[in-house]
């Protein structure tokens, strides 16, 4: 059954209704009992009066149940909606234990610790704030889908058991497989969205799981997320692929702005701004050079700290006045072997990271496609060939010039909403320490 919208309901005053949804509140004044039905299409308040048949019922309610209210429809300005449902009836669909383990509160004031709200995650989504995120998440995908299709992308799915690690030995996840063999959970589908470009299928995007066995307990890591990834050919250099970037994150910040940025600001503070093209851009070392002066600690050269991060977003804000920046030209020892270099500077990679706001939201580059070089570059960094042949031999063959981004939505919601941690963002967290619900 769809449920009635807030405008239909208005629009049926003095007919009967049904309401189905959870009891979010139960209210008694005197010879009233308001009841506050809640469910996808809003929360509707519902009157119960002393004489009706179904005020001895309404005693008996408990917070969250699942109900069906049975009425007339009323315009009622001192409704929060203006309009509220005159109860006839009462049906019990699923009763609630009225011990509730986390408050499901009208606001987050009162909210339970993150961990004990994860612990009792489908509760906690119960709230309409909560459903905003997915509801959010939802556009931002389909508006990323309708750029990639409309500019001429296939989609691919890639295979997540693998023989040999995507993203280097560290991290992995290792899977008992048939005849005593060892299978890897991939780590990302960087290996075959490159087969991708040397089968000629020229721009692809995937929309899948990957899987990190990092350790890590900070507010942007888990163990499992949703990756984005896209990859294109024919490209002159990494500027390609950024420019091609900064127009899919428009898109997608763009349709989210239209649909929800009302209830993004009223439920999270928030007001989205639309980037304007081109994003900022430094090179690695101008970076480095621009946070000097600040003295923050940094354990590596080739590489930014979350601190330093942060602190390089409010630079380029107060600069540029821009939410983005990317920060290009990362060193050889920052980046996997399959990245190309610069021509006039070898020891620097043609590669990328997107930051927003003080958070690495995408890592891109133009890869190597030459057989010969790849072979190289991955001598250099100590790798044992024999497992990786079946990905050079992708390049044995002809392959055009290529170069793509991967990211991690959870990351582009934590800066849409402005919230602190990809748990909040994230259906069901997975991190060192969760593997339940």
């Amino acid at each position: 059954m769809k449920h009635l919208s807030i405008t239909k309901l208005k629009e049926k005053a003095g007919q009967q209704v049904v309401i189905k949804g959870w009891l979010q509140t139960i209210r008694e004044q005197s010879n009233i009992t308001f009841l506050i039905v809640r469910n996808i299409e809003g929360v509707f308040q519902c009157v119960v009066l002393k004489d009706s048949d179904a005020y001895t019922a309404s005693k008996s309610l408990t917070a969250e149940s699942v109900v069906e209210i049975k009425g007339e429809s009323k315009l009622e300005e001192q409704s929060p909606i203006g309009v509220e449902v005159l109860v006839r009836e009462i049906i019990v669909l699923s009763e609630a234990d009225p011990s509730l383990p986390i408050p499901i509160a009208e606001n987050a004031q009162n909210e339970a610790d993150q961990q004990k709200r994860l612990d009792w995650r489908w509760i906690d989504l119960r709230k309409p704030e909560k459903k905003l995120i997915f509801e959010t998440w939802t556009t931002m995908e389909q508006a990323a889908r309708d750029y990639w299709t409309s500019n001429g992308y296939m989609q691919i799915h890639s295979p997540k058991l693998m023989s040999t690690p995507s993203e280097g030995a560290a991290e992995l996840f290792e899977v008992k497989y048939f005849d005593d063999k060892t299978a890897y959970l991939a780590q990302s589908p960087q290996l075959y969205k490159q087969m991708a470009m040397a089968s000629g299928f020229e721009r692809i995007f995937e929309v899948g799981p990957v899987f990190r066995a990092n350790p890590s307990f900070t507010s942007r890591h888990d163990t499992e997320f949703t990756g984005y990834d896209m990859e294109l050919s024919f490209i002159d250099s990494h500027q390609d692929v950024i420019a091609e970037e900064e127009k899919l994150i428009e898109a997608m910040i763009k349709a989210v702005k239209e649909k929800h940025g009302d209830a993004i600001k009223d439920s999270y503070g928030r007001a989205l701004a639309i980037p304007t093209l081109p994003f900022p851009q430094v090179t690695m070392k101008e970076a480095k050079a621009m946070l000097s002066p600040h003295k923050i600690v940094s354990e590596k050269e080739d590489d930014l700290n979350p601190e330093e991060e942060r602190k390089l977003s409010e630079l380029i804000k107060e600069k540029a006045g821009h939410e983005f920046v990317f920060v290009t030209e990362y060193p050889v020892s920052a980046r996997p072997f399959y990245h190309m270099r610069l021509e006039s500077d070898p020891t620097l990679t043609k590669s990328f990271d997107l930051l927003w706001n003080g958070i690495e939201v995408t890592t891109g580059a133009q890869r190597e496609h030459r057989h010969d070089k790849l072979i190289e570059q991955a001598k250099e960094k100590g790798l044992t060939l024999e497992p990786l042949k079946f990905y050079f031999d992708f390049f044995k063959y002809g392959c055009p010039p290529h170069g793509g981004i991967g990211f991690g939505p959870s990351r582009f919601l934590m800066k849409i909403l402005d919230v602190d941690s990809v748990r909040e963002v994230t259906y069901l967290y997975r991190g060192p320490k969760r593997l339940t619900p």
